[in-house]
């Protein structure tokens, strides 16, 4: 088996060729903000805004940073002002039912006007009616019908009294009403000289008045009904006074609004309203006195020439919209994403009318489109629910969710639903896309598009000038500097390294975006009119220095001794593994001493990690990959009698991911064949069951941190300050080596990587510089038995015809090994011959053959 030979610096990094440039700096470039990189998500989105299908509303889900709401926004207002404008919506009054208000819908910009010509139309009526109420006519009309009550009334009175006379009997009006008493000679008979008349007389007398008492009764009783009529012919009177005086008024606003039947029948229970209720356009002294025997008395309004029950609330207008709205909500609660009904105390009540409604987001995005963030709307109660079942329902119901549930009594409003007609589009992770897909029934049938952001884009000629575009325009939109050709080639270069791969680019503008402004700053620091790449590459060195106090400790450990690891010599069934550590956007790596001891056993793999807990699922299923290699290569027709165990020394945090899993194999070879490591090595990379090894994530920053281990190696911490500052006008370096130089490299040291990530490598340039002085080396591994080759000397061995390995490869070392464990086991399981146990086979014999 032919050794794996070390990378070329050319190999190490794909540096972005300025002279593809044609521009000095960017300044120079057109203002675009062309989305890049999102072609496949740009065709979802165009399609799920341009179907006007039920459920068809759109999610965009990807990373934050990669442009969702950036692109979704250009396409929606590039589109929505072509599209109509939506109607306005408003609450009015219910007459009939004042807890069910109605809802009008009215061309754009006309709710507002028919609200303003409702306040006109009532300020009107407050100086129409009083004055047909105090005209001439009126009083002439009113006082005829009351006189006409009054000549009634006196008329019975004039007849009684003169039947009452006929029978010597007179008529009195007294304080306490009429009465009867009889008379003599024309004067009321005094009480004495009644008495003084003949008995028969006196029950003569007193039948008469009984009877004459009767009539006046009857005449009494009719005194009510005669008041009634008139009051019946005062509110006809009313009426039609109050009818002649408003209607020009409403006829004249009828015909503003004759093509709009809903406004036309609102207009015609509002005029019966105010004919029924004309009291309260009058003022209190010029109200008469029959207002208060009707019973027509009622409240002042709060504030002069105002009657709520007659005003317009505008839910929406779209008087200053062009096309079709475009509706983002930042705080999706349930009552901002449906709307809300408010209360008002009135000596310790709460209280409500259909002015207090207020509209949600919905009502503003109606006709339109709405943008929300999925996760704001899921941490927000019942905002979800809410949501969905407005598009359900394809209606919008104002409903007070205390009410809904039951929590409280008060009593509310049922205002009518409004019609909804909105394109939702919702924008979140990937995971929140999944979750809701999985685990909400109605989840697809609402929101049947996705668009898919990438993370990542193609990195050749016509992306790189796309990105040399944006940069221009976020660099205008940022009112930051201009940045020159080679600054804008260190960047495309970064967002490669940020991608994870050198043919690849970020679409995380976040990122980007964030590293235009702080060479911005450091632009300005420096005094430079435009940015240079000294500036792009400081502000990364900065951005490293400033996340790198764990990074710094945990070297400082590492070169204290405080954590082993070995950078020098060779030990039997020990090896650097390399590790990556997450600190929110820094990322770094740092080796991990790995052993592994095997002893006779039955066969079995022990990762210490999985036993207590410590390692993930992932890291587990790799240990036992390894174990199936183990199996099939070296125990197909015999036991596999062995007990490892393998352990990341000094890990107190836990263990995930399968890029150890060549370097735990790697040490559990080397202690069956008890060949030893060389500890100037270190290894990444996972393995399959066929002995490949397997791409693995992280590999520039695993590469790194075990340079930066090696580097410093005998130079005690003098380098640990600030070696990631430095060189910062070198260009597409990565971190200087300011105050450290390669004392601590001697030419042995180096990273075992798979062959598979040799195109994700975008290291720094003092690692690429070792490279070329031979001073560090960094080895492509397509398979387990180069690998071993390389970490031990040794080579494999490769199988012959017969089956077997050559007897001093690494391979063939194994065999024997477990050769020997096999026929110990036989031997402790062999039942013992003259009570004695069988004799151990030596050591050396197994060796030897």
């Amino acid at each position: 088996m032919t050794s794996s030979t070390s990378l070329l610096p050319e190999a190490l990094y794909q540096p972005c060729d300025i002279g593809q440039f044609t521009f000095a700096t960017t300044a120079e470039l057109d203002d675009s903000q062309a989305i890049i990189g999102q072609t496949r998500a740009l065709e979802a989105i165009r399609f799920g805004i341009g179907i006007q299908r039920e459920g068809f509303n759109l999610f965009a889900l990807g990373p934050n940073g990669t442009g969702k709401y950036t692109a979704v926004r250009q396409f929606l207002e590039q589109k929505a002002p072509a599209e109509s404008t939506p109607d306005d919506w408003c609450y009015v009054n219910n007459f009939e039912q004042p807890h069910k208000p109605h809802a009008l819908h009215l061309p754009p910009g006309q709710a507002i006007v028919l609200s303003q010509d409702m306040k006109r139309l009532v300020e009107d009526l407050f100086s129409i009616i009083p004055g047909a109420f105090t005209s001439e006519e009126y009083q002439a009309r009113k006082k005829a019908i009351a006189s006409e009550l009054k000549e009634k009334e006196a008329h019975a009175l004039d007849e009684l009294r003169k039947e009452a006379l006929k029978r010597n009997i007179a008529l009195v009006q007294t304080p306490a009403g009429f009465a009867f008493a009889p008379i003599k000679d024309g004067e009321v008979m005094h009480p004495e000289e009644f008495l003084r008349l003949p008995v028969a007389e006196q029950q003569s007398l007193e039948a008469e008045i009984i009877n004459l008492q009767d009539s006046l009764q009857k005449v009494m009783h009719q005194v009510p009904q005669w008041h009634q009529e008139m009051q019946t012919q005062f509110k006809q009177l009313n009426e039609e006074v109050a009818t002649f005086a408003v209607t020009p008024t409403f006829h004249e606003l009828r015909q503003k609004y004759e093509s709009l039947p809903d406004v036309l029948a609102y207009l015609g229970t509002v005029q019966g309203d105010v004919v029924d209720n004309v009291t309260d356009f009058l003022a209190e002294e010029e109200k008469s006195p029959l207002a208060a025997m009707m019973g027509l008395a009622s409240a002042r309004p709060a504030q002069k020439h105002q009657i709520p029950r007659y005003e317009v609330n505008v839910i929406v207008t779209h008087d200053q919209t062009q096309g079709a709205p475009v509706v983002y909500e930042d705080q999706p609660t349930y009552q901002n994403l449906v709307g809300r009904v408010e209360h008002m105390s009135q000596m310790g009540a709460l209280v409500t009318d259909f002015t207090l409604i207020k509209p949600g987001v919905l009502h503003q995005a109606n006709g339109g489109y709405l943008i929300l963030d999925v996760r704001k709307v899921l941490l927000q109660a019942y905002a979800w629910e809410g949501l969905k079942q407005a598009l359900r329902a394809r209606k919008i119901r104002i409903e007070a969710l205390g009410q809904v549930y039951g929590w409280i009594s008060t009593v509310s409003l049922e205002p009518e639903p409004i019609p909804l007609d909105v394109k939702v589009v919702l924008m979140g992770e990937r995971l929140l896309y999944y979750l809701l897909s999985y685990y909400d029934p109605d989840f697809k049938e609402l929101f049947k598009v996705a668009a898919d952001f990438e993370d990542e884009m193609a990195r050749d000629e016509a992306n790189n000038q796309a990105y040399a575009y944006l940069i221009a325009a976020l660099a205008r939109k940022e009112q930051l500097r201009h940045f020159d050709r080679a600054a804008v080639a260190r960047i495309i270069e970064h967002s490669a390294r940020l991608a994870g791969d050198a043919a690849r680019l970020t679409t995380n503008m976040q990122n980007v975006t964030d590293l235009l402004r702080e060479a911005d700053f450091w632009a300005g620091e420096a005094g430079h009119d435009v940015v240079t790449v000294a500036d792009v590459q400081r502000a990364l060195d900065m951005q490293i220095y400033r996340a790198g106090r764990l990074r710094e400790r945990l070297q400082e450990a590492i070169l204290r001794e405080t954590i082993l690891i070995d950078t020098e010599g060779a030990v039997i069934g020990q090896i650097n593994g390399l590790s990556v550590l997450m600190l929110d956007n820094y990322t770094f790596g740092h080796p991990s001493r790995i052993t592994a001891r095997v002893r006779l056993g039955k066969g079995e793999v022990i990762d210490i990690e999985r036993e207590v807990e410590m390692g993930g699922p992932i890291h587990s299923k790799g240990v036992l990959i390894l174990s199936g290699f183990l199996g099939s290569r070296y125990a197909d027709n015999r036991p596999l009698s062995l007990s490892a165990t393998l352990v990341f020394e000094q890990s107190y945090s836990g263990v995930e991911g399968d890029s150890a899993s060549a370097a735990e194999l790697y040490a559990l070879l080397s202690a069956l064949a008890k060949v030893p490591i060389k500890q100037a090595l270190a290894v990444t990379g996972s393995v399959n069951q066929r002995g490949r090894i397997q791409a693995i994530g992280g590999v520039n920053e695993k590469i790194e941190g075990f340079f930066d281990i090696c580097r410093a190696r005998g130079l005690g911490n003098q380098g640990l300050g600030n070696q990631g500052l430095g060189n910062q006008g070198l260009g597409n370096q990565g971190l200087g080596n300011q105050g450290l130089g390669n004392q601590g490299l001697h030419g042995e040291q180096g990273v075992l990587i798979p062959a598979a990530n040799v195109k994700n490598l975008m290291l720094r340039q003092d690692v690429i510089e070792a490279v070329a002085a031979g001073q560090f080396h960094i080895y492509p591994i397509e398979t387990i038995d180069q690998g071993i080759e390389i970490l031990t000397g040794v080579p494999a061995g490769k199988i012959d015809e017969d089956g077997n390995y050559p007897a001093d490869s690494v391979n063939g070392r194994v065999v024997a090994r477990l050769a020997a464990l096999a026929e110990q086991q036989r031997a402790f399981a062999t039942p013992p011959a003259n009570g004695k146990l069988a004799q151990q086979v030596p050591q050396e014999v197994v060796h030897e053959h």
